[in-house]
């Protein structure tokens, strides 16, 4: 029997016991779902079955839980478990979707609404998501090991095992007709309506996020322990700080959380960034990775210390290597985002057009450089490459040579940081206007030119009134330049709870940055509730789905500017997208969301054993802590990304501005790099 204790979210759920002891989950309220689809379109109706058994108090703690759903088109019958009373529940109803739930089975806080969203954006047929199995505490979290796409014929035999794996699914009503009903009499039947869904062409769809709590014996489940993952070496440059770094330390976050073991090595523990233009060997970091009996290496951003990935080609003699595209540099002669480069199609050479900007490389070494990397994708043990977005897997596939092994991924976010919140209350604490329209754009350097700088002014002259005001976020050594008098300027912000909190107190998030292999920020803000207005361009189109999250305008600064201004103007659509947004984004981008993706590439490349056990992959319970509706979150991390300098540093630079541009001349290269080296000498460090 459930334990029937007060719900601790009484001020959401009114005075009904959800069942079970320690429940996993808070009473922060989700947003209210827009009256439609984006493409206008009703939400479809879900019918949830509950099948008869328990006894009372297990049937009143499940409809507790199907009365605590936000969505609009819901409804609930009771069955006996039996085929004809199941054919009755549906029979005739208009329900475009059927969940099927034993009495004892709990969904998830707005578990409906995710997996709906989902069906009706891929036209899935079959949704599913995380399950998390309880005794007395919550005991592990798992979900059926099949990516999405068209199911398999076979059955993954965990359809059927104790406990029955009913309520992790939303099942098309039309597609279980076609397939000849559901027949709950039979030893399987799960597993038999996948087959026979199977041969009708259905697709699977999966949401990174607790679709189902469900209630097992804990000695038992002790004794089928998950099994263990990989060992991964997570290799950077300097770390986990600024884009690419906090991109690879999420990654590998959500990675430990599905139940693998991470090693972190920086190659800068070895050498310093100075002197990454002439050096290409780690011999200590390298020797410790190939020590340490790992399975996989996982390489995020090496240009920081290097300009070569000749330390991949080594690695990959003796394991599998990684590298995930956070930019273009494994494919280019130095550069990591070759926009309108005239060249690069040809090959990289000396007539590279921007040879002195980071990452510097002296123009008569970079067609070796580039030949080098080709060699370094073809050669044995060559690494495979991981895309962030559509985008970058095809800029990939352009720029490798043909036999170059690339899958894509999704990159994990912490959904609990980023999170909708109280706007007028944000703004209060923030000292922002009440009242105001207020536009967000960011970066690591706000005004540097791959942000779109040049664009971003000629926006804000078009749109800046009275009424409308605009936060930048991030390094701006003189505020001016954009041209806006009442600009707020937040400089660097390197903890991620303050970071989420500036977005979801802006209306809108705008970018006009064309070099992004993805975009980072747009995902944040959509987490957010914030919608964002970016360009059709670039790994944007992945970042921001359009109509959805946000919207994306041809890439011309006015075409831009009509977008932002629409947006501005349209109070009750910057809402609608904030809510579709952040439940497409979270189905999406959650942690669990891409350690699956992840698993689903290792499979298909044959990677070693991964976290999967019985035809499910187990993720560990401190999952829950990065989900927005968590009783325990995950407080998020700091220093992501360096803090603001002093006045005297910011006045040094805009000099050097002026006077050199933003490349970094050889002459100046070369100073910097002797200079770490003395300053290591006098350290008592090698090199």
């Amino acid at each position: 029997m459930l334990a029937t204790v007060p719900d601790p979210g009484t001020a959401r759920f009114g005075e009904a016991a959800h069942g079970v002891a320690g429940w996993p989950f808070d009473a922060e309220p989700s947003p209210p779902l827009p009256l439609a689809l984006p493409d206008g379109s009703p939400w479809p109706s879900v019918t949830v079955i509950v099948l008869e058994g328990g006894d009372a108090t297990d049937l009143a703690a499940t409809l507790a839980a199907i009365h605590r759903q936000t969505y609009p088109a819901l409804d609930h019958r009771i069955a006996a478990a039996s085929p004809s009373t199941f054919e009755r529940s549906v029979a005739g109803r208009d329900a475009d979707a059927v969940i099927v739930l034993r009495a004892g089975d709990l969904l998830a806080p707005d578990a409906v609404a995710a997996m709906a969203f989902e069906a009706a954006m891929t036209g899935a047929q079959v949704v599913t998501g995380l399950r998390v199995l309880y005794d007395r505490a919550v005991l592990a979290i798992d979900v059926v090991a099949h990516p999405p796409g068209r199911i398999g014929a076979t059955a993954p035999a965990i359809l059927d095992a104790a406990p029955p794996g009913f309520g992790e699914w939303l099942l098309d009503r039309r597609a279980i007709e076609r397939a000849g009903g559901l027949d709950l009499s039979g030893t399987q039947p799960m597993a038999d309506l996948w087959r026979r869904m199977a041969a009708n062409g259905a697709r699977l769809a999966r949401v990174g996020r607790p679709v189902v709590l469900q209630r097992v014996d804990a000695e038992a489940h002790g004794a089928h322990p998950p099994a263990a993952g990989l060992s991964i070496v997570s290799l950077t440059d300097i770390g986990y700080t600024a884009g690419a770094g906090i991109a690879h330390r999420r990654l590998a976050e959500a990675l430990s959380l599905a139940g693998h073991r991470i090693a972190h090595v920086r190659l800068a523990d070895e050498s310093p960034p100075a002197a990454a233009e002439w050096t290409d060997a780690f011999p200590r970091s390298e020797q410790a990775i190939l020590a340490g009996g790992h399975d996989l290496v996982l390489a995020g951003n090496l240009h920081g210390t290097t300009r070569s990935t000749r330390v991949l080609a080594r690695l990959g003699k003796h394991l599998p290597v990684v590298a995930v595209l956070h930019d273009l540099f494994p494919l280019t002669g130095r550069c990591a985002f070759p926009k309108g480069c005239a060249i690069i199609a040809s090959g990289c050479s000396a007539a590279c057009p921007s040879p002195d900007y980071y990452p510097q490389l002296a123009p008569s070494r970079i067609a070796r450089a580039h030949a080098d990397k080709r060699d370094v994708l073809v050669e044995a043990g060559a690494p495979l490459l991981l895309a962030n977005s559509a985008w970058t897997r095809e800029a990939a596939r352009d720029l490798a040579p043909a036999s170059t092994r690339i899958a894509q991924i999704d990159l994990a976010f912490p959904t609990g940081v980023f999170r909708p919140g109280d706007r007028a209350d944000l703004r209060r604490r923030l000292g922002l206007p009440p009242d105001d329209v207020i536009v967000m754009f960011g970066a690591v350097i706000v005004d540097a030119p791959g942000k779109g700088f040049a664009d971003l002014v000629a926006i804000f002259r078009r749109v800046a009134r009275p009424g409308i005001r605009f936060v930048a976020a991030g390094r701006l050594d003189d505020p001016s330049v954009f041209g806006l008098p009442d600009l707020i300027s937040t400089g660097p912000i390197g903890d991620e709870a303050v970071l989420a909190d500036w977005y979801r107190a802006c209306d809108v998030y705008l970018t006009a940055s064309q070099t992004e292999t993805l975009g980072q920020t747009p995902i944040e803000a959509g987490l957010c509730g914030t919608p964002t207005v970016a360009y059709r361009s670039c790994g944007l189109t992945t970042a921001v789905i359009d109509g959805v999250s946000g919207l994306l305008a041809p890439t011309d600064p006015m075409a831009l500017a009509a977008l932002l201004a629409r947006l501005i103007d349209d109070a009750g659509l910057r809402r609608d997208l904030g809510a579709w947004g952040r439940i497409a984004l979270e189905n999406r981008n959650s942690y669990a969301a891409a350690a699956l993706r992840f698993d689903d590439v290792a499979r298909r490349e044959g990677f070693a054993a991964s976290s999967a056990l019985g035809g499910r992959v187990r993720l560990s319970p401190d999952l829950l802590g990065y989900y927005a509706f968590a009783a325990r979150r995950h407080p998020g991390e700091t220093g992501t990304v360096p803090a603001d300098s002093g006045a005297a540093t910011r006045y040094l630079r805009r000099a050097k501005h002026a006077v050199l541009g933003r490349g970094m001349p050889p002459w100046l290269r070369r100073f910097l790099h002797l200079a770490s080296l003395a300053r290591r000498r006098l350290n008592g460090t090698s090199r």
